[in-house]
């Protein structure tokens, strides 16, 4: 019997503090007119000191399970898209199911910058075709305002914190993720790229002072890639699914640059109200901007059960990719609740009494031990 992927539950969460194009104005040497021109970025939120990207994609993987009402201990799968994970190892997305609680499922990272959630997507859904899980949870989650030199006018208007995440189910109806397109091409990587902090420029006094801990961007250089990328992955997808650009209800674009999102546009030749556009409130969130934009457009009606949607993006490495789904709703599920007791506090509870079992396991074989 054939397996199909589908979209049954989606959440987003960003910082309650926004920085705004005026306050940007007294940190560095630009104007509110200066960044609308220039990449139709109005405000951008920024993590607080207790928020990381574990949290945020928390948040929203949570929000996510209780619209698909399904419990966290039905996953099988967890992947996180993040260019700013909470550290090299562990993996962020191990700490995100030790939160949720979800006992039953494997967790791991995926770095492919911007374009990380397609990419994931991507992988969720070819896990649940094969048969190897029934349940997968792809959030995008970012803190790279910690990332950000904020004396550089040319990346700290660009970029803000938050996270978004999906839950895919397997069904035997048509439908979900209906195909996908993975590109990259490494000779790109100096374009857009954080020099050190990894096994080849390791963190030292040396790297701090030199500023090699922040993102670094050849703005001309990664416009004119995107530029190029966009439309062609877009009309690859849907080629791929079948379907023409014409059978497409709407376009969800990574939201790195309104200038960029407006020239796909018109290489697809299609009107810009096809197209979801919210980088003004949000700026540059990466590998969560897919997913945040998709939760936007799904509260404003403008995505109904059965439409057609391309995701598609770009980013460093370099990578882009496109995937086009037929958006669902969530499953009715018998026998169950709507919304169940809250997962947040369900789960907060359980990764509770977990850490307690270890510390309790570690008092004991310590014990013995000595």
């Amino acid at each position: 019997m054939a397996r199909f992927a589908h979209i049954t539950g989606w959440g987003m969460a960003v910082p309650d503090k926004v920085l705004n194009n005026l306050d940007l104005s007294q940190m560095v040497e630009t104007t509110d007119e200066w960044i609308i021109s220039r990449t139709g970025i109005r405000e951008r939120h920024i993590a607080a000191d207790h928020e990381t990207t574990a949290s945020l994609a928390t948040d929203a993987a949570l929000k996510a399970l209780e619209m698909a009402s399904l419990p966290p201990g039905d996953l099988e799968l967890i992947i996180v898209s993040t260019s700013s994970p909470e550290h090299i190892f562990p993996a962020t997305a191990c700490l995100v199911q030790d939160r949720i609680g979800a006992a039953k499922a494997g967790a791991f990272d995926l770095s492919a910058a911007c374009t990380g959630f397609i990419f994931a997507l991507n992988m969720a859904t070819q896990a649940i075709r094969s048969g190897s899980a029934k349940n997968a949870l792809v959030i995008g989650s970012e803190t790279l305002s910690r990332l950000v030199n904020w004396k550089d006018r040319n990346t700290c208007i660009l970029f803000g914190d938050g996270a978004g995440a999906f839950v895919l189910q397997a069904n035997p109806e048509p439908g979900g993720l209906l195909s996908a397109v993975m590109r990259s091409d490494g000779s790109g990587g100096d374009l857009l790229a954080l020099p050190a902090g990894g096994s080849r420029i390791p963190t030292t006094a040396a790297t701090v002072a030199e500023g090699l801990h922040y993102i670094t961007m050849n703005g001309r250089e990664v416009f004119r890639f995107a530029t190029r990328v966009m439309a062609q992955a877009t009309q690859e997808a849907v080629a791929l699914a079948k379907l023409t650009i014409e059978d497409i209800n709407l376009i969800i674009p990574h939201q790195a640059n309104r200038r960029i999102i407006e020239a796909a546009a018109r290489g697809l030749e299609i009107p810009i109200e096809r197209v979801v556009v919210n980088v003004e409130s949000y700026g540059n969130t990466s590998t969560a901007s897919i997913p945040i934009a998709t939760c936007e457009a799904a509260r404003e009606g403008r995505l109904k059960p059965g439409d057609k949607v391309v995701f598609v993006g770009f980013g460093a490495g370099l990578t882009w990719g496109a995937a086009v789904a037929q958006w669902s709703a969530p499953f009715h599920v018998p026998h169950r609740r709507r919304r169940p007791v809250s997962y947040r506090a369900w789960a907060r509870v359980r990764s509770f009494i977990r850490r307690l079992i270890r510390q309790i396991e570690g008092l004991i074989w310590g014990r013995d031990i000595d």
